[in-house]
This record gives structure tokens, C-alpha cells and sequence, in this order.
């Protein structure tokens, strides 16, 4: 068999250290913006059982004031 003439260049330039330092940094700063938006999604949903149930209060609410325009309407009604 015949020897391989493979050789491996062990010098490394600036560049290459600027160009692994710009893709750690773009990294990190991707990381820190997904956690930004976890974190709001998080907060959203703690905060969704206290609009359920503020909208749940809201939905009987508008019942009975139907409720009581019906009989306002009906004694209107009956005085004409």
C-alpha cells in the first residue's frame, strides 16, 4: 500500500477565530430572544384561567340582564 499524502494544516487565522466568535454570539442571542417569547407565552398562560373565568362572570351577567330588560319590556307593555 501506498502512504497516504494527507496533511493537516494546523495553523488557524483570524478569520476563522472572528468567524466562530460571530456564529457563538449570533447563538446566544437567538437563544436569549426564544426565551424571551417562552416566557411571554408562559405569562399568557397563567394569565388565561383569570380571563375564563372573568368572561364566565361577564356570560351570567348579560343573563340576567336580559332577563330583567324582558321584564321591564313586559310591564312597559302592559301599561300601553
Amino acid at each position: 500500500m501506498s502512504e497516504s499524502n494527507f496533511k493537516l494544516d494546523r495553523t488557524i487565522t483570524l478569520t476563522i477565530i472572528f468567524a466562530i466568535f460571530m456564529q457563538t454570539a449570533g447563538a446566544l442571542i437567538w437563544v436569549g430572544s426564544a426565551e424571551a417569547r417562552l416566557a411571554a407565552v408562559e405569562q399568557r398562560v397563567l394569565d388565561a384561567p383569570r380571563v375564563t373565568e372573568r368572561l364566565a362572570r361577564l356570560e351570567e351577567q348579560m343573563v340576567m340582564a336580559r332577563a330583567s330588560l324582558q321584564r321591564i319590556e313586559k310591564r312597559l307593555d302592559a301599561h300601553e
